[in-house]
């Protein structure tokens, strides 16, 4: 799987529920149930070819208690998948439980549409299972009416580095952002690239890049009540860094059109030595030499580190044949969805201590180490909000982000970059 276009998937969500005229919609149409009346349960494709057999077995082997409804596994593919959402809640022939777009439930939520998790949260508190989370992967599914859903993977933007290429220029692995631009001073020189990043066609991670620079300046594009907050100098001072890299020519002059599978090339052809990228950059080219790695989080200027963290979840839907029977099916999959990382199938970090503690996700070395280092000083894509909110959808892969993204790697001044950015970015989030 191209970890990179499952992330669009992950967060684009936009006009197509965003503005609620499909939810609010009257009619017929059965409960989310499948066959007598049992529960649905939608799944995207989270992975390899192999995924999907692995996460339908898992579901099929639910046994529930009593006269709780048994459930069934459906497949949803990530094209379109917004309209599929949406048009299936309006017409109440949709899941009873499902995972989606990473702000998907916060959008439902709004409207009235999802049925909020604190039973399941309350029970995990009581049987232990809530301590087997990681830190602060709950905090941000909590909204002011409840837990809107319940993380079940992670997905990061981190540094990585090719130690080959490194090695060769004498270079040690940068540890804070003046080391990071003295090396690709050096990179330079030896016409390698070291912020290999894109901002070409359905390729996020140009914009995530320069998101997670901000992040690590103590900025972002949120402020802590979740209002657009772009124009700070936090924010200024990160882009005014990414001009620097562009002008020691750390960026590459075609990045700004580059696809996923474009940024992929060039780190194959070890044109790349250094950039930000999924913690499936390895998985993605195919390399198990260890020839690629990832940093630890790099001190900004102010010492403080931050890396950038996708929480995907599984949420519940009010449209349901038992609520009871979905709360049930959910606590079930997060406790057992562990033979998912067992078979290695899921492309995702997961969110509990005992699946990172299973050899078979150890012995990813790369993933493990982000694990221990990244998730420490991780923020969401709401950067200074301490919850998400539906709003993200409709800005994560927008087309505002992407022109910046595009203005601020072609080394302009970003001063303006970010004062279009904030207008167009208040224009979406009402």
């Amino acid at each position: 799987m191209n970890t990179n276009l499952s992330r669009r998937g992950f967060l684009g969500l936009g006009a197509a529920v965003g503005g609620g005229m499909l939810l609010s919609a009257c009619g017929g149409g059965s409960a989310s149930g499948g066959d007598g009346g049992s529960l649905k349960f939608w799944d995207m494709p989270w992975g390899q070819a192999n995924y999907t057999a692995a996460a339908k077995k898992l579901t099929e082997s639910y046994s529930p208690a009593g006269s709780l409804p048994k459930a069934t596994y459906q497949g949803i593919q990530w094209a379109n998948f917004s309209q599929t959402f949406s048009s299936a809640i309006a017409s109440k022939t949709g899941p009873a439980v499902s995972t989606g777009g990473g702000f998907q439930a916060f959008q439902f939520a709004d409207q009235g549409a999802i049925a909020y998790a604190d039973n399941v949260i309350s029970q995990f508190q009581k049987d232990g299972t809530l301590d087997d989370f990681l830190p602060g992967q709950l905090d941000a599914m909590k909204t002011a009416k409840g837990y809107a859903a319940v993380p079940w993977q992670l997905d990061f933007r981190v540094w990585w580095y090719r130690k080959s290429l490194l090695d060769a220029a004498g270079l040690k692995v940068p540890t804070t952002w003046d080391e990071l631009l003295d090396a690709c001073r050096t990179l330079a020189g030896r016409g390698l690239f070291g912020f290999g990043t894109g901002a070409g066609a359905g390729n996020n991670l140009g914009s995530q890049g320069l998101h997670l620079m901000m992040l690590n300046n103590g900025g972002g594009l949120f402020d802590a009540d979740g209002k657009v907050d772009v124009v700070t100098e936090a924010n200024l001072e990160a882009m005014r860094f990414v001009q620097e890299l562009v002008k020691v020519k750390a960026v590459d002059p075609a990045s700004i059109s580059y696809t996923t599978d474009n940024l992929i090339a060039q780190w194959r052809n070890k044109k790349v030595a250094m950039g930000v990228h999924t913690a499936g950059l390895d998985t993605d080219t195919g390399e198990t030499d260890g020839d690629l790695q990832v940093m630890s989080p790099l001190a900004g200027p102010g010492g403080a580190k931050a890396g950038l963290v996708f929480q995907n979840n599984i949420m519940m839907y009010a449209n349901t044949p038992s609520q009871e029977g979905s709360e049930a099916f959910l606590s079930y999959y997060i406790r057992s969805m562990k033979t998912l990382w067992q078979q290695n199938v899921v492309a995702g970090l997961p969110v509990l201590k005992s699946i990172v503690a299973l050899p078979e996700f150890q012995a990813q070395k790369q993933k493990a180490k982000i694990i221990a280092e990244w998730v420490p000083v991780a923020k969401t894509f709401a950067a200074q909000s301490p919850t998400l909110f539906g709003g993200l959808a409709a800005v994560d892969s927008s087309q505002p982000i992407t022109q910046f993204a595009q203005t601020v790697l072609a080394g302009q001044d970003p001063k303006p970059a970010l004062e279009t950015l904030q207008k167009a970015l208040e224009a979406i989030v009402k």
